[in-house]
C-alpha cells in the first residue's frame, strides 16, 4: 500500500541529511521510503549570516532519480512544509532534468578545441620557451 507523497528531511543512520519527495510503502512485513531526487542541502554561511543555500544530488555518480531505503535505515524523519525550502528544491529538479536531457554540444565559443597531438605540441612548445 502507498500512501501520499510528501517533502521530507532524513536523517540516516550513516549520517547524512537528505532533502527529498519521498512516499512510504508497505511491503510485506516491513515499510520502505520511496525517495525521488535525493539532494544534500548546505547552507552558506558569511561572517554577515546565511546568504544562500548549496544544493547537491546525494549521489553524485548515478543518472537515477528514485531510490529505495529501508525505514530502519532512516534515524529520523521530519515532513517539510517550509515553502522555501521545497521552491529550492524543485528548482533543482527542474534544472537537473533539463541539463540530463539536453546536454551541450562543445563549441569554439566554450573555449579553444583541439586534438591531443595538436594540444601536446603546442603545450610543448610553451613549455620549451618558458
Amino acid at each position: 500500500m502507498m500512501e501520499e507523497d510528501f517533502y521530507a528531511t532524513l536523517k540516516l543512520k550513516t549520517g547524512e541529511e537528505v532533502f527529498a519527495k519521498v512516499a512510504a510503502s508497505e511491503e510485506e512485513d516491513r515499510t520502505l521510503l520511496l525517495v525521488s531526487n535525493p539532494v544534500i542541502i548546505s547552507e552558506i554561511k558569511t561572517k554577515f549570516g546565511v546568504v544562500g543555500y548549496k544544493v547537491e544530488p546525494w549521489l553524485k555518480t548515478t543518472t537515477e532519480d528514485l531510490f529505495i531505503l529501508n525505514i530502519e535505515d532512516v534515524l529520523t524523519m521530519s515532513e517539510s512544509s517550509d515553502i522555501e525550502m521545497i521552491m529550492i528544491y524543485q528548482k533543482f529538479v527542474r534544472q537537473s532534468q533539463k541539463d540530463s536531457g539536453n546536454p551541450s554540444k562543445l563549441n569554439r565559443r566554450m573555449g579553444y578545441i583541439a586534438n591531443v597531438n595538436d594540444a601536446k605540441e603546442i603545450l610543448e612548445k610553451i613549455f620549451k620557451s618558458s
